[in-house]
């Protein structure tokens, strides 16, 4: 018998395995290694994704063929062509739409903001220009709040939805605005928007879509809001020629919004809620088409396992996060996102076009794209790798290399070298430190959080975690121009890559890898409570 099966569509390797085994067989986890073995899989006794005990026996779920050479059985794996992501991805690609509505409304800002200033008469007030800025930020830290506590009531796909009415009437706001003060109330209304849909876009993708393929899925977060980046910034080079354009570009804006409510009402519900909910037979039916008829029973089996033991987050209370398991996995996300922000990714991003101008890239809008495509390009990496190479590895190494280039611009700034070489290894440092952020810092954060929640308490912890993460945004945002002003670019570039190191120890030794499997057995082997019952 030949050593390959191959079918119509696929290659098919054959594993050998005992030729009586009806054991199935689950990778465990390692919080410290980047690799996986395989033992019987069992619920835990303790809060790590490791030592599985044996209690279970089942068939495998591959098909088998029979080695005819040595009787042992071979089972099936699919390698060639693999669509399997194909039926969630309409659903998450709507989803993600607010992604892109989040990217364009922070760009939209970039390029016009001179001509909105000198429109509504606060030219050259820098207070009043970052107060367009902030009230942005403190929008979405109270809708990041208020996510959980919605999306617990009303399902995601409905949230989504009345998320997009703020969005809207935000974006009318702005682009009607005959004063600074409707404009900041406009861009107030924006950031509620923007700020749940921060929170409910990542959980929705991890509950819609398949295990195998969750972490690419979750990567198209951050592809939409590069992408809307990229839109925003392209349209705003018109805004060069005509004063009155960036009014334009929010009416569009609204109009996405529109887009993303309709495109909802035929996206799905999350299968996960809807059993919580008591909508089984909606639920299998969602399983079916988006993961497989053969996934059904074994979903609903586990979902109902999740619920028996810890209850829905349909009730759940937000003093529920000072307990564990919760607490933990809520002190890893609020600290995640802590360490993401004082990595500085925001202020590079705000410093990076004067790092092009001191190298002689005058044009503004090159340098911008030239950012936004480079963020681009390692959001589409993310894509590709999230699920090939793991979570944890990912994060880890996108800190390092985070660090390395920091470290690589405090070199061309600190000592004396050629100054050509200087700025050339200052833009190098910088494309190469947004490069490594979107390939894993960046989507990788959102990604991961949502896995190590539990169902129950997944919503409130996202909330939680973000509402950190608009902090840290308006303190670095608030304070950067000031410490370099006070302390120069290259201590603070250096504490910048001092804290992206600390984010790849802390990465290293408190998260743990969660690729393949699924969320309801991360659940359990986190949850102490599950070994009590065992």
């Amino acid at each position: 018998m030949s050593a390959t099966v191959t079918t119509i569509t696929t290659t098919i390797h054959r594993r050998h395995v005992p030729p009586c085994s009806n054991i199935i067989t689950f990778p465990t986890l390692n919080s410290n290694l980047n690799y996986t073995t395989h033992r019987p899989f069992c619920l835990l006794s303790s809060t790590r994704l490791v030592d599985f005990k044996p209690c279970c026996s089942k068939k495998p779920e591959l098909p088998e063929l029979l080695d005819s050479e040595n009787g042992n059985a071979v089972l099936e794996e699919e390698d060639d062509i693999d669509i399997g992501w194909l039926p969630a991805f309409p659903h998450v690609l709507v989803a993600s739409m607010s992604n892109f509505l989040f990217g364009f409304h922070i760009g939209v800002m970039n390029g016009p903001i001179i001509s909105i200033a000198r429109e509504l008469g606060f030219e050259g007030n820098s207070i009043l220009e970052g107060l367009v800025v902030s009230i942005f930020i403190a929008g979405a830290f109270l809708g990041s709040s208020g996510a959980g506590y919605l999306v617990d009531r009303l399902g995601f796909k409905r949230t989504l939805q009345v998320d997009t009415i703020p969005l809207i009437l935000g974006a009318l706001l702005c682009a009607q605005a005959h004063s600074l003060d409707q404009l900041l109330l406009g861009r107030f209304f924006v950031g509620l928007g923007i700020g749940a849909n921060a929170v409910l876009v990542p959980i929705y993708i991890s509950e819609v879509a398949p295990t195998k393929y969750r972490g690419s899925l979750g990567s198209l977060c951050s592809i939409g809001i590069c992408t809307g980046i990229i839109a925003s910034l392209s349209l705003g080079i018109f805004s060069e020629s005509d004063p009155h354009w960036w009014r334009t570009m929010l009416y569009i804006a609204s109009v996405t919004g529109f887009v993303l409510a309709f495109g909802m009402q035929f996206a799905v519900e999350s299968p996960r809620w809807l059993c919580k909910a008591g909508k089984l037979n909606d639920a299998k039916q969602i399983i079916s088409d988006l993961w497989g008829p053969s996934k059904v029973e074994k979903s609903i089996e586990e979902f109902q396992s999740v619920l028996k033991n810890d209850g829905g987050d349909l009730e759940s209370r937000w003093s529920e996060l000072l307990d564990e398991p919760h607490s933990r996995v809520a002190l890893i996300g609020g600290t995640l996102f802590v360490l993401q922000q004082f990595a500085g990714i925001n202020a590079v991003l705000y410093f990076s076009s004067l790092t092009f101008k001191e190298a002689g890239i005058t044009n503004g809008a090159l340098a911008s794209l030239c950012v936004g495509l480079t963020n681009f390009a390692g959001a589409f990496g993310a894509l590709y790798l999230v699920d090939r190479q793991g979570r944890q590895k990912l994060i880890i190494g996108s800190y390092v290399g985070m660090a390395i280039s920091m470290f690589l611009v405090v070199y061309a700034i600190s000592f004396p070298i050629d100054e050509e070489l200087r700025n050339n290894l200052s833009i190098l440092g910088t494309i190469l430190y947004i490069l490594t952020y979107a390939c894993g810092a960046g989507p990788v954060t959102g990604v991961i959080i949502p896995e190590l929640s539990s169902s129950r308490t997944r919503g409130k912890i996202m909330s939680f975690s973000f509402s950190v993460h608009w902090v840290c945004n308006f303190l670095v945002g608030l304070f950067f121009l000031e410490l370099t002003e006070k302390f120069g670019v290259a201590p603070v570039y250096g504490s910048f890559g001092a804290v992206s190191v600390f984010a790849a120890i802390f990465s290293y030794y408190f998260l743990v890898e969660t690729k393949g499997r699924s969320l309801e057995e991360i659940e359990m082997s986190l949850n102490p409570n599950f070994a009590k019952r065992d």
